[in-house]
Formats: C-alpha cells, sequence, structure tokens
C-alpha cells in the first residue's frame, strides 16, 4: 500500500445487496489504498461494524429486509466505541432531492447518485474522513 495513496490506511464498510456493485466499489476503493470490507446486508454490516472500526461507511438505500435509511438508524443509536459516530455516505439510485433529504435525516453525511464516478467518490470519501478526524480533535472525544 502507498502513502500517497488518497484512502492510504483507511478502512471502509461497503453496504450493497448487489455483488457487482459491492465488487466495483471495493475494486475502486482498494486500488486508491483503502482496505475494504463488503457485505450484503445491514445485519452482516451491523455484526462486523464493532471489530472492524471503519473509518467511513458507504451504504446502498434499496436493499431487501432492511433498507439503508434504517440500517443507518441504527448505526446512529450505537455508542461511539460501537461506530455509532462513522461517516457515512448513502451510494444510491434514489437521486431526487426528497432522497437526499431522507438519506441526510436519516442520518448518513453524504448522498451520491450510483452510478459514481470512481475519483469524485474517492474524494467524497477522503474529505469525508479528514472532516470527521478533525470534528473528533477539536471535541477532546466528547462526541
Amino acid at each position: 500500500m502507498q502513502a500517497n495513496l488518497p484512502l492510504a490506511g483507511l478502512r471502509i464498510l461497503v453496504v450493497d445487496d448487489d455483488e457487482d456493485s459491492r465488487f466495483y466499489i471495493t475494486t475502486v476503493l482498494e486500488a486508491d489504498g483503502a482496505s475494504v470490507q463488503a457485505v450484503p446486508s445491514a445485519a452482516s454490516a451491523r455484526e462486523i461494524l464493532p471489530n472492524f472500526q471503519p473509518d467511513a461507511l458507504i451504504c446502498d438505500i434499496a436493499m431487501p429486509e432492511e433498507d439503508g435509511y434504517t440500517f443507518i438508524r441504527k448505526v446512529r443509536s450505537l455508542k461511539v466505541n460501537q461506530g455509532g459516530r462513522v461517516p457515512a455516505i448513502a451510494l444510491t439510485a434514489y437521486t431526487d432531492s426528497e432522497d437526499r433529504i431522507c438519506a441526510l435525516e436519516a442520518g448518513f453525511q453524504n448522498h451520491v447518485a450510483k452510478p459514481v464516478d470512481p475519483s469524485e467518490l474517492v474524494a467524497i470519501i477522503a474529505n469525508l474522513v479528514k472532516l470527521n478526524q478533525f470534528v473528533l480533535s477539536k471535541s477532546h472525544g466528547f462526541l
């Protein structure tokens, strides 16, 4: 892994029920230095979240059994050390302004439309993680 890659050293959790989407996103993120865990469901993601401790989370909205909105609300109810404050991006085919508002209100920090340009996704993740690290450093651990 090269230190000059934009996502070098970051752990990213990808949640998407579509195998092709998971493979594509994983390939893009790993090529830019990230360590990626990709899972097909919200239930799988909740199982590994506390131990994996990702620096960022990317989640599809339209998934069977439990959608991304419900999933992120459950994540936000967790304690910080369980992943409750992980920066999260909704990566979805639902692209109108109402969908964006729903994603942000549910607890995502960003809403990105599918299909996504790989360089745009990498830039969004890198900036979101940097912002989160800045906020945490300024809060002295009170978040």
